[in-house]
């Protein structure tokens, strides 16, 4: 599934057939839907004096049978020229996938492509852009992960990788029944406004503004509410009002997917400015609402088709990413929508059942959770 905006009418057509049916089955986790499992690690990984080059492996990971794998990692530091590379495996009973190259990534580009790679297909899983996905009628039950970093020269000072995490699922989407909302009052959190649309043709090597940023431009606004990002001095390159949108762009940009939606690469770009962020997977909107109360907005990825989305700026979508920054007391959704035509038509508010479904049946409840260091939060 696309992780941005969509950029052309065609897609509407291919978003048909992602398509799930109605609400099936409650939206707590069961039997066929259980509670996808997380782990993460602190390496702290560096690299030696005198060395170039570093590596950090986790030991295997046991899970229920799952179909994905979701990896994500921070950084406190990724100096230019520096670049790490991830890998991630699974493995079912005696059989074991081939290391799959999930991505290379760093924060500038000099020396180097910020990309995922291919496919990567065995007998048991493949990469889909940055997810691991089983086989067609497999499962795995375990699945491990590995870091290296690089440098160019012993004297360039060493990037250093704070945070490696993962989660596992035995799905992909996900059709339930509404979840009963947990909310007594009205949460509104104060996240900024910024419209994705307002930067239209900024910088189309970085996939051309607009439509295309709704990634970056979720992320921005996150890091803006904590008080987080990159100072004006760094974006004065930046085209128009809210130029740390052009900034998060920039420096998430995936050159192979040609685009900014890459999910890891938004929560590794807001890492380097005093945040932990992860790529989740959460089960439900009420769990959703437990961030909201601790004062965490939550982005999350969605999808769907014509009058599914009631106040949507778009009809459609096969995958788009907005800011949720709280819930009514009778528990509908109150978002920053980047698809709002100006950042005064970002804040919408939508209908419980309709972006419930939206959420879990277009991701299966991704999200980016993006906190600052030493929050406390238990991701």
């Amino acid at each position: 599934m696309r992780r941005s905006f969509p950029t052309a009418a065609a897609l509407v057509a291919l978003f048909a057939s992602l398509l799930v049916p109605a609400f099936l089955a409650p939206a707590q986790a069961s039997a066929t839907h259980p509670t996808p499992q997380a782990k993460h690690w602190t390496p702290n990984l560096k690299i030696p004096a005198g060395k170039k080059t570093a590596r950090w492996r986790s030991g295997w990971v046991s899970t229920r049978p799952s179909t994905t794998l979701l990896p994500s990692w921070n950084v406190t530091q990724m100096p230019t020229g520096t670049w790490l590379r991830v890998y991630a495996r699974v493995a079912s009973g005696s059989k074991v996938s081939g290391w799959k190259r999930v991505a290379d990534w760093r924060y500038a580009l000099a020396g180097g492509e910020r990309r995922t790679w291919g496919a990567q297909s065995d007998s048991l899983a493949r990469l889909d852009t940055d997810t691991i996905r089983s086989a067609s009628g497999r499962t795995f039950d375990r699945w491990q992960v590995q870091v290296t970093v690089v440098r160019p020269k012993t004297s360039t000072k060493t990037p250093v990788v704070s945070r490696v995490a993962g989660v596992a699922s035995s799905y992909s989407t996900k059709a339930a029944r509404t979840s009963k909302t947990s909310m007594t009052r009205t949460v509104d959190l104060a996240v900024p406004a910024y419209s994705q649309m307002i930067h239209t043709g900024h910088f189309p090597q970085y996939g051309g503004g607009g439509e295309a940023w709704c990634s970056p431009t979720s992320t921005s606004m996150v890091l803006a509410y904590w008080g987080l990002g990159p100072k004006a001095s760094q974006y004065t390159w930046a085209k128009g009002p809210d130029g740390r949108v052009d900034h998060a762009a920039r420096f998430s940009y995936d050159s192979a997917y040609r685009g900014t939606g890459t999910w890891p690469f938004n929560t590794a770009y807001a890492s380097l400015f005093g945040a932990e962020a992860r790529v989740h997977r959460v089960v439900n909107l009420r769990a959703m609402e437990a961030y909201i109360k601790k004062g965490v907005p939550v982005v999350a990825s969605v999808a769907f088709g014509r009058g599914q989305l009631t106040g949507s700026p778009i009809s459609s979508t096969p995958g788009h990413l907005m800011v949720v920054r709280g819930f009514t007391k009778t528990g509908d959704v109150i978002v920053n929508d980047p698809a709002g035509r100006t950042n005064a038509q970002v804040r919408r508010v939508y209908q419980r059942a309709q972006f419930e479904k939206a959420w879990l049946g277009g991701s299966g409840g991704v999200v980016y959770l993006i906190a600052p260091r030493g929050k406390g939060l238990v991701f």
